[in-house]
């Protein structure tokens, strides 16, 4: 039997999805999640296959290293402004998602005005002081590599503008329920990436490799890179004018209720987003001194980004217009009910993921990256980010799922002072973790930066909710984890003994021992779980079993 508080969770697990201007029939929570999944498997599909062609065809040499340094600034404001679930995205999302859709295109296209102009200005000052930039994050390039990261940088520059209006049209077409091509159209960028690397390889044939040659495969990165940036916002644009949510109009009405609404979320949390390029800066600058550790934290966090965007979109894009929804006091009981929603099935997916992803490591590198010029040496460094990276999957997501809450509640300023204080934090950590650890303690003061932000988010929702009940939250929590340790033992163990009878040197015969290893793990994950019986985890896959098995 059920209690009460398992009854109306179901009920409200079951409630559908409807718009306010929109009166289809709407989606449930596990049918948003079925298309977020497929569409984003796709797109990280993509985004795996763009880095193993850099991998193949630059390794860790000079154009991939420059372009690790070159793409701090442009590719963190079109991850953090231009990705789903960024501060732009996150703010539109709150406020349209409690208006009706002929409130929409005035307040889009004056949020649109204001973003491009900032960000216009943000593009020169990247065009005009691009050699200094290089030189603070990566003061112990050499000069070959400094030069090509410069070059890379300038032409990157204008990602800054479509990073934001990529971040806008994706929170208009989250709060109008569209969730293909929020999940789809980052492949974009991936495929002229891939495009460009792959004239270039035919073009130079083996040459490609020479150092002669990395200025040029330098340049192919950054055009390739700012090409899909732009593809990506003309696919979006198109599908906003079709829906009437938006043109190209200037609009200058910046005192209108919404836009302020907007404004009150989105310049604290953009600013608060922000931060983590200058923490990524700040890892960098400490790792500039390790050969090979800068491409290597791009081909590590590659591996970690993939399934971690799946899950994350899955988790975060049907729960923030519910988040936003339920910000008034008299629905926080419910809004309780979802956060814990979020971290259980944060815990659920990140644990078993994390402890795969340190059990195996070393054989994920090996099958996704070890050919051309990937040698065993890069493997080598990549697997051990990789796994510093698996110990950090749950506070990484987890840190995710609160900041929506807040910005659901219309306070961008508390994610935003705990993300100043870790700027502190994260160099702090970085000094005395780099000695002992390497460019692994990197990713490790990361991970203690995240667990502190996740702890503090928690503080304060607890203050500020009257209460969560954070102990019953616990529980389940550590019994996940203490069911994913044994997986990655399990896992390990098993790999360890398929290597022994079957070797390791075959690739089919690795992607085997790895099938066969991740298998055993999430085997006995499964077994585990299930008799745990979490009414959040129990009943979201019965209803994405039904959903696919349907199809």
């Amino acid at each position: 039997m059920l209690n009460v508080h398992e009854i109306a969770l179901c009920e409200s697990w079951l409630v559908l999805f409807v718009t306010k201007q929109d009166q289809k029939p709407a989606r449930s929570f596990a049918g948003i999640a079925g298309i977020v999944a497929a569409a984003t498997l796709i797109s990280k599909v993509f985004g795996l296959v763009r880095q193993q062609a850099i991998a193949a065809a630059f390794g860790v040499g000079a154009a991939a290293t420059a372009y690790s340094y070159a793409y701090i600034i442009p590719g963190f404001l079109l991850i953090l402004l231009g990705g789903v679930n960024g501060p732009l995205h996150s703010a539109l999302v709150s406020v349209l998602a409690k208006r009706k859709q002929e409130e929409s295109a005035p307040l889009v296209e004056t949020v649109t005005t204001l973003v491009a102009g900032v960000l216009l200005l943000v593009t020169v000052a990247q065009i005009l002081f691009s050699d200094s930039m290089i030189d603070i994050v990566g003061h112990g390039l050499d000069e070959t590599t400094r030069e090509i990261a410069i070059d890379q940088l300038r032409i990157m520059a204008p990602m800054a503008l479509f990073a934001g209006l990529i971040g806008i049209g994706f929170g208009t077409l989250n709060a109008a329920n569209q969730y293909w091509l929020l999940s789809l159209s980052p492949l974009l960028s991936s495929i002229t990436v891939v495009i460009g690397v792959g004239f270039l390889a035919l073009h130079l044939g083996k040459d490609i490799l020479k150092p002669e040659n990395a200025a040029i495969g330098g340049m192919v990165l950054a055009w390739g890179t700012l090409a899909g940036a732009i593809l990506q916002w003309l696919v979006q644009q198109i599908v906003q004018w079709r829906l009437g949510l938006g043109s190209l109009r200037l609009r200058f009405d910046f005192k209108s209720p919404g836009v302020q609404e907007v404004i009150k979320v989105m310049t604290p949390a953009t600013i608060s987003s922000g931060m983590m390029p200058i923490n990524v800066a700040t890892d960098l600058y400490f790792a500039s001194p390790i050969p090979g550790a800068a491409a290597g934290f791009n081909y590590a966090n590659l591996l970690v980004q993939t399934p971690l965007g799946i899950i994350s979109n899955i988790i975060l894009l049907p729960l923030l217009p519910m988040f936003a929804k339920l910000a008034a006091p008299e629905n926080w009981p419910e809004l309780k009910a979802r956060i814990r929603q979020g971290i259980m099935l944060t815990a659920f997916t990140m644990l078993p993921l994390g402890a795969l992803m340190i059990a195996l490591s070393v054989p994920i590198v090996q099958i996704v990256y070890e050919r051309g010029a990937f040698n065993k040496d890069a493997t080598r460094l990549v697997s051990q980010l990789l796994l510093a990276y698996g110990v950090g999957m749950f506070v990484y997501l987890g840190r995710d799922v609160l900041v929506r809450v807040f910005y659901a509640l219309g306070d961008g300023q508390t994610p935003f002072r705990i993300s100043t204080f870790n700027i502190l934090l994260n160099a702090i950590l970085d000094y005395f973790f780099v000695k002992p650890f390497g460019a692994p303690g990197l990713v490790l003061a990361t991970v203690g930066v995240n667990c502190f932000s996740m702890m503090m988010l928690l503080f304060v929702l607890n203050r500020r909710l009257n209460g969560l009940p954070l102990l019953e939250w616990s529980l389940p929590i550590i019994a996940l984890a203490g069911a994913s340790v044994v997986a990655g033992g399990a896992s390990f163990a098993t790999l360890q003994g398929l290597q022994h009878v079957l070797g390791s040197k075959d690739l089919i015969i690795l992607l085997l021992e790895l099938c066969i290893s991740g298998l055993v793990g999430l085997t006995i994950f499964a077994a585990f779980s299930t008799q745990m019986k979490i009414p959040e985890i129990n009943l979201f896959v019965s209803r994405m079993s039904q959903r696919f098995l349907k199809k």
